[in-house]
C-alpha cells in the first residue's frame, strides 16, 4: 500500500484509455463525394462493424473485415487512415457498418463485445477507433430528423453530416463537454460523492454537464458547490478524454477548497466524504469503498492525487 502523502512528480493525466489513438481521421477525405466509390473493394479497404454499441473482438483484437467482396453499407461512415505504428499497414482505410436493427452476422469470427468491456486490453488503433464508432453511432441514432423542421436528414460527407432536404440545413455531430473535478482540501484530502443511482459504499469524483455560456472553469465551481456545498479555487486542467456513453468528452481537472464542511445535494449525490490516502487505501481494500474502473477519467484523477495506482481489495472483493 502506497504511504504517499502528496502526488509532487506525478504526471498529469496522460494515456487515457479512451483518449489514445493511430488514426488519421481525414476529414479532408471526407468530403470528397465519391470517397466510398473510389475506396470501396481495395485491398487497402477495410471494415469495422458495430451493433448496438458492440463490436467483433477476437484475441483483443477488433475484428476487421475486408471490403472486398462486401456490399456498400447503406449508410458507411469513414473512421479514418491508419498511420504509421498503426496494427494495420499504413494508409489502411477503415470504414464502419452499423448493423444495428439489421441482422447480425455470424458469430464464429470473434465475440461481440462493447467498449466498456474491452478498452483497456485493445492497442491505441483499436481503443482510438471503438471510441470513434461508438460515438458517431450514438449520433446517427438519436439526430435522424432535422431539429428546425422535422424533416428526415440524410447523410452526407463520409458519414460525418446530415443534411435536411427541406431547408438544405447541416446538422453536425454532438459533443457535450463535461467538468470532472478531484477536490482537495488544505491537509490534501479528496473528497468523493456517492451518486444517488449507485450503492451505498462507490466513489467517485464530482463532475456535470457544462452549460452553455460558461467556461470550464466556472462549470468547476458551479458543479463542485451544487452536488456538495464545497466552494473550490484555482481550477486547473490536467487532461481529458472521450466518454461515448452516449456523446460526452470528459475534461478533467483539480481545484481547491476553501473549507470542508459538505452539504450533499440529496437529488444527484446521496453522500460525500473526505479521504485521507490511508483512508482510501483501507477502504478499498477492506471492500467498504468502491471506486471508479480503469478506463475512466476519474480513476486517472483519484490515482493523480494517490500519487500511484489504487490497491485492489484484499481476497479479490
Amino acid at each position: 500500500m502506497s504511504t504517499t502523502t502528496h502526488a509532487t512528480g506525478f504526471p498529469p493525466l496522460g494515456g487515457l484509455t479512451l483518449a489514445r489513438s493511430a488514426m488519421d481521421r481525414g476529414c479532408e477525405r471526407r468530403n470528397q463525394p465519391v470517397l466510398f466509390d473510389d475506396i470501396w473493394g481495395l485491398d487497402s479497404t477495410w471494415v469495422m462493424l458495430l451493433d448496438a454499441g458492440k463490436t467483433l473482438v477476437r484475441d483483443n483484437k477488433i475484428v476487421l473485415l475486408p471490403s472486398l467482396g462486401r456490399r456498400v453499407p447503406e449508410k458507411p461512415v469513414y473512421l479514418g487512415r491508419a498511420v504509421a505504428g498503426a496494427d494495420v499497414p499504413e494508409g489502411t482505410d477503415i470504414v464502419l457498418e452499423d448493423l444495428t436493427g439489421i441482422t447480425a452476422e455470424a458469430k464464429n469470427d470473434g465475440e461481440w463485445l462493447g467498449l466498456r468491456d474491452v478498452a483497456t486490453s485493445l492497442s491505441p488503433q483499436d481503443a482510438g477507433l471503438f471510441a470513434e464508432a461508438a460515438a458517431i453511432s450514438n449520433w446517427h441514432a438519436v439526430h435522424t430528423h432535422c431539429p428546425r423542421c422535422g424533416t428526415r436528414t440524410t447523410v452526407e460527407s463520409g458519414g460525418w453530416v446530415r443534411r435536411c432536404p427541406a431547408d438544405g440545413s447541416e446538422h453536425y455531430p454532438r459533443t457535450d463537454p463535461a467538468i470532472i473535478v478531484s477536490v482537495v482540501d488544505a491537509d490534501d484530502r479528496l473528497l468523493l460523492g456517492n451518486s444517488a443511482s449507485w450503492p451505498v459504499g462507490r466513489y467517485s469524483t464530482l463532475a456535470g454537464f457544462v452549460e452553455p455560456g460558461e467556461s470550464l472553469e466556472a462549470a468547476v465551481i458551479r458543479e463542485t458547490e451544487e452536488e456538495s456545498g464545497i466552494v473550490v479555487h484555482s481550477p486547473q486542467y490536467l487532461g481529458s478524454q472521450p466518454w461515448p456513453f452516449p456523446s460526452s468528452l470528459m475534461l478533467g481537472f483539480t481545484a481547491v477548497a476553501t473549507g470542508t464542511e459538505t452539504v450533499p445535494d440529496g437529488v444527484e449525490i446521496r453522500d460525500v466524504r473526505w479521504f485521507t490516502r490511508a483512508e482510501l487505501a483501507q477502504g478499498i481494500e477492506s471492500g467498504e469503498i468502491q471506486v471508479a474502473g480503469g478506463i475512466s477519467i476519474a480513476r486517472a484523477l483519484i490515482e493523480h492525487w494517490y500519487g500511484s495506482a489504487l490497491p485492489e481489495p484484499l481476497g479479490g472483493k
